[in-house]
């Protein structure tokens, strides 16, 4: 009896032989939440503030990049 296609097939890259997983850099959204939350507790965790916070870390951040892509 002969294994259908799929079956013999792995399921994602790392079931392959010879292939290692690789630690991704955080993604720049994973970044921007992570400074607007930081922002957040600074101000005492008050509420009402998220937009600004949000805005304010992805200048931040993206001023970052900007100047690291610059460099």
């Amino acid at each position: 009896m002969r294994k259908k296609e799929s079956e013999s097939r792995p399921n994602s890259l790392l079931e392959m032989p010879g292939v290692v997983a690789v630690a991704q850099p955080p993604r720049i959204e994973d970044r921007i939440r992570e400074r607007a939350y930081e922002l957040f507790e600074a101000r005492g965790r008050e509420e009402g503030h998220e937009l600004g916070d949000w805005l304010r870390a992805e200048d931040e951040i993206a001023g970052h990049k900007r100047e690291a892509d610059a460099a």
